[in-house]
């Protein structure tokens, strides 16, 4: 009887201590421990200078465990980081559009292989590069075998370039001669970027490879035809609203325009604000006819990881069945060609088993991306996490801190 006493207090013990340390140093399943390396990690980038300032969040299974703010938001009046900053997030408005465009095709308004031209004529006589003359940016094109499917927009397999960012200096020429600069156009509508967009000519046959473009801009707009509502108006009440981020924009209203951070860079050793030679950055605060569904959005951390979850969670967040469980589950299927050596699904860049070899973070399907102003995320469906991480800079030089972020949020997790 004695020895059955002893082991049964010495089990109950066991337990409570063991209960009594997870409570300490554990939630949902991550080390907080571990997770204060993050601290560590972005004081020191701050102190020296890689970056001016950051805000960093972590969820798991739905809850926040990590959130804080850290280093300089704006040098002219001394200003730091918070953690309800607002962002200009860039190309995370992408997925932002796909969600928009899924929830569309779920209502069955159409196929995902339905040509685009089928909704937007001026898409009927798009052409691809065959020639360029770098004097005069004049050039020769070829028609096409295949027509762009709003597949291909979806995952940057159309052809279509980009403006400022084009890896082709024939097609960024042709672009900028055009006056499509990416994603800055105060005095263009919707429609009118979009036919100036079909009217420019492919790098590739539609279909056949990868190139990142600005097929989310013409889906905007598709957005709008389709739904009868402007994109800020379905945006605001099919998805904002629904989702609880009140916090996310493509023009700010005034009483949060004091929330914006400016985009920083360089000079020398010091942080100035950064002034565009070819586009207005203070475009979050700019009334405008244009709403680039490719890069137009600023946003908090907190509204971004409410809008990722919903994919860690079956479609459904919030309370709202925003899309379906298979719709959801179709969103972590790499469309990539055969030929291509990435994974695209069709609203994220998603991790393969190929590159979990490389030891970037996270498990298999894991869904990626950024922003153009140095933002970036991922959301890992097998460990339902997530991690974000904002900065708002340009040109300034090698910054590891998104990288190493990644790397200190699965190190963190221990059950």
């Amino acid at each position: 009887m004695r020895n059955i006493l002893f082991a049964l207090l010495s089990s109950l013990l066991l337990t409570y201590c063991t209960k009594s340390s997870d409570n300490l140093t554990i939630k949902e399943g991550m080390s907080i421990e571990r997770l204060s390396r993050i601290d560590s990690m972005l004081n020191k980038a701050v102190k020296s200078k890689e970056i001016p300032g950051a805000v960093a969040l972590v969820t798991r299974n739905g809850k926040t465990i990590y959130q804080k703010a850290f280093g300089i938001a704006n040098p002219e009046n001394n200003s730091i980081v918070i953690e309800s900053d607002i962002f200009r997030i860039a190309s995370m408005t992408k997925a932002i559009t796909s969600l928009a465009v899924l929830m569309l095709w779920e209502e069955g308004k159409f196929f995902l292989d339905d040509p685009i031209s089928k909704y937007i004529s001026a898409f009927s006589e798009v052409e691809i590069l065959d020639d360029f003359n770098s004097k005069d940016s004049t050039y020769t094109s070829i028609l096409p075998k295949n027509k762009i499917t709003i597949r291909d927009l979806l995952t940057h397999t159309s052809g279509i370039g980009y403006g400022e960012i084009d890896g082709n200096p024939a097609i960024r020429s042709i672009y900028w001669k055009r006056g499509l600069r990416d994603i800055f156009s105060p005095d263009q509508n919707m429609e009118e970027i979009t036919n100036l967009i079909a009217k420019q000519p492919l790098h590739h046959e539609p279909g056949e490879r990868y190139t990142y473009s600005l097929g989310l801009d013409v889906l905007g707009h598709f957005v709008e035809l389709i739904s009868g509502m402007t994109f800020p108006e379905f945006l605001r009440t099919r998805v904002f609203e629904p989702l609880g981020m009140n916090d996310t924009y493509f023009t700010l209203p005034e009483e949060k325009q004091d929330r914006l951070v400016p985009v920083l860079t360089r000079d020398g050793d010091e942080w100035i604000v950064y002034n565009a030679s070819f586009y207005d950055v203070n475009y979050p605060l700019k009334s405008k006819n244009y709403f680039s569904g490719g890069a137009g959005l600023s946003s908090t951390v907190e509204d971004y990881a409410k809008f990722l979850f919903l994919f860690l969670n079956n479609g459904k967040a919030n309370g709202h069945q925003i899309i379906g469980k298979k719709t959801c589950e179709l969103v972590y299927e790499n469309q990539m060609p055969k030929n291509v050596n990435i994974s695209h699904g069709l609203a994220f860049g998603v991790l393969s088993e190929k590159d979990l070899k490389v030891g970037s973070g996270g498990s298999e399907g894991t869904l990626t991306w950024g922003g153009y102003f140095n933002t970036s995320y991922f959301a890992d469906p097998e460990e339902k996490i997530i991690g974000i991480i904002y900065k708002q800079t340009f040109n300034i030089g090698y910054d590891t801190t998104s990288v190493r972020f990644r790397e200190l949020v699965f190190q963190a997790v221990v059950e």
